[in-house]
């Protein structure tokens, strides 16, 4: 699964920049300045955080968004809040059957740009954090759907979004081991050449094969993965860069390479 993240304001502009001008994203920037002034080095989706993403629509533009999608058809906000938890990821496999996802995965596609994410790796009745990047460093493009919601409260209209899941890799299989999940899972990890495919509209059924096809793809082996700090709890360090560093558990004799 996928329920922690990393992601900074120069990754996530990355695709704006691909074919807008200086005064253009700089004009961006200070748009988005009120919501990107603090980076993002640990955000937990159970916070619900605000983060860019870029959907189908408008695919060459970052929209502020809200981690866990809120489909168009829930009634008020005790609705929401009654499954919000449960929209942080959507599995792959199922987007076109499940209510919350289905018309998403049809209409409303989206993608994510991450510095990395954080999974949770179980070793003797203890968990421990690890952050997942590209060895290269550079980010992660991950499958997204979005949703428009309006509050009849207040009026504004919500923009919410949830990262697509897959079954995972080599690396994800030793760390994301939970006892409690029947597999282990990941988010799906785009390769640059595959994100238009991704945000193109389901017309036919040879469209959705495509999508299916892009869910279930063996990602080659481009990512590492290091302990790090306890994200929750008391002993969690918060949203600071420390957050993201190395952290040898003495106890955790396990190798992942």
């Amino acid at each position: 699964m996928c329920y922690d993240i990393k992601a900074s304001l120069e990754s996530q502009l990355r695709r704006a920049e691909l074919i807008s001008d200086e005064v253009m994203i700089k004009e961006l920037r200070e748009k988005l300045k009120p919501f990107i002034e603090n980076k993002t080095y640990h955000a937990s989706g159970y916070a619900h955080p605000k983060t860019l993403i870029y959907a189908n629509n408008d695919p060459f533009m970052p929209v502020v968004s809200v981690w866990g999608l809120i489909p168009h058809w829930v009634k008020d906000n005790k609705q929401r809040m009654q499954f919000w938890n449960n929209t942080l990821n959507a599995r792959g496999e199922t987007i076109f059957e499940k209510p919350s996802f289905r018309d998403s995965a049809k209409h409303k596609k989206c993608v994510i740009i991450l510095d990395g994410f954080y999974e949770h790796h179980h070793f003797k009745g203890k968990t421990y954090p690890f952050l997942i990047q590209k060895k290269s460093r550079e980010p992660l493009t991950v499958a997204g759907l979005w949703s428009e919601w309006l509050d009849k409260e207040t009026g504004e209209i919500i923009n919410s979004f949830t990262i697509v899941t897959t079954k995972a890799n080599n690396l994800l299989a030793k760390i994301h081991n939970n006892p409690k999940l029947t597999e282990p899972r990941m988010p799906v990890i785009l390769p640059e050449v595959k994100i238009e495919q991704w945000l193109q509209p389901i017309k036919t059924a040879a469209d959705k094969k495509v999508i299916k096809e892009l869910i279930t793809a063996s990602l080659p082996d481009e990512l590492e993965a290091h302990p790090v700090h306890k994200l929750r709890g008391k002993n969690a360090l918060g949203n600071i860069p420390e957050a993201t560093e190395a952290y040898n558990y003495e106890e955790l004799l396990v190798d992942f390479d």
